[in-house]
């Protein structure tokens, strides 16, 4: 059974959010968050908040055990981008593209096979 969280519109840009989740990719739920915890990022936190709400819907919606949990599907795509101005010198106008991302986590259940 797969498990499902999205988290969109998060104040970072994606190419950021890619390098933290390229760190925990296919590891086991408690583990990743173990090592998001002391990552400096702050891609890492929301991360992090995305891995263990979907571990906790795992565990009460569908009766999973934490233990047997892994990341199968981890992926960070682009928002919209919000585009504001900065005075510049002279009267001149100054761009400012502030970026968004959407993060899409997947649990699935390790099956232990009968030797």
């Amino acid at each position: 059974m797969d498990i499902r969280a999205t988290a969109r519109y998060l104040p970072i840009s994606a190419q950021k959010m890619r390098l933290v989740c390229d760190q925990v990719r296919g590891m086991d739920a408690d583990q990743a968050l173990v090592v998001l915890r002391y990552m400096p990022q702050k891609g890492a936190r929301f991360l992090a908040k995305l891995i263990e709400s979907a571990v906790n819907n795992a565990e009460n919606n569908f009766e999973l055990n934490r233990k047997d949990l892994y990341i199968s599907y981890l992926v960070a795509d682009e928002g919209p981008r919000l585009k504001r101005m900065k005075a510049g010198a002279r009267g001149r106008y100054k761009p400012r593209v502030k970026r968004l991302a959407h993060i899409t986590v997947v649990l699935s259940e390790r099956h232990e096979e009968l030797i």
